[in-house]
């Protein structure tokens, strides 16, 4: 005889580490890039690809997303590799939580100790870290001077959420017109929504796919560059 009633679940606190490599040039407060790679990176692809896109003076931490998988070569003779996930649709809320404390540390730990300068962060995200960046932004807009969105998505509760807060959020949102999960069209219909919160966006479509291009590092470079001359004037 089988017992009907519902199994009872307990949740079991465990503590995890998030990691992030870090590039810090020799001068102090400086502003600061958090890149976030997508589905199936890690932070080491993620530093290589960004640091030739990054202004002169600029600090870079990339981090990690914080759910591991193996990934298995096509070369069958070759070891098994590894890639890091940011979310799933298990209790989102919990990978949600992870992504905006990792955010978080990062910037006290580098403000308390001078080399960032806490009110010139930027969020960079590719892919699947593109929403949870957005989360962040808009949950905390007074911790972020802005946004690079590539080949990604807005929150799924961005129109149904009260955590989200109306503000001008500079974000610079760059897709691909092969795209297939992010085309053109779907850039755009985000960019609107993005501005009813009061975001200024700028769009760029690459002759790309679903991919982070080098010819985004032009892009990037010149955007990053005009956020920060507008802190450093207003200081």
């Amino acid at each position: 005889m089988t017992d009907a009633r519902e199994p009872v679940e307990w949740r079991i606190p465990q503590e995890s580490a998030s990691y992030c490599d870090l590039h810090l040039p020799e001068r102090a407060r400086a502003p600061l890039v958090v890149a976030l790679h997508g589905y199936g990176g890690n932070k080491r692809s993620m530093a290589k690809l960004m640091r030739p896109m990054l202004p002169e003076g600029f600090a870079l931490a990339s981090l990690q997303g914080p759910h591991p998988h193996l990934v298995r070569p096509e070369d069958r003779s070759k070891p098994l590799g590894f890639g890091f996930g940011w979310i799933s649709n298990w209790k989102p809320e919990e990978s949600i939580a992870l992504h905006h404390a990792a955010i978080d540390a990062v910037v006290r730990r580098l403000a308390e100790e001078r080399r960032i300068d806490p009110a010139a962060v930027c969020l960079l995200g590719f892919s699947q870290s593109v929403a949870l960046n957005f989360r962040y932004a808009f949950t905390n807009p007074e911790r972020v001077r802005g946004v690079v969105a590539v080949a990604g998505g807005i929150p799924g509760d961005w129109t149904t959420s009260s955590k989200y807060r109306d503000a001008p959020i500079d974000v610079l949102y760059l897709g691909g017109r092969e795209d297939e999960f992010y085309p053109p069209e779907k850039i755009e219909e985000n960019a609107r929504a993005l501005e009813t919160r009061g975001g200024r966006v700028e769009r760029e479509i690459l002759e790309t796919g679903h991919d982070f291009p080098a010819e985004a590092g032009p892009i990037i470079r010149r955007w990053l560059e005009e956020r920060i001359s507008t802190v450093t004037a207003a200081g």
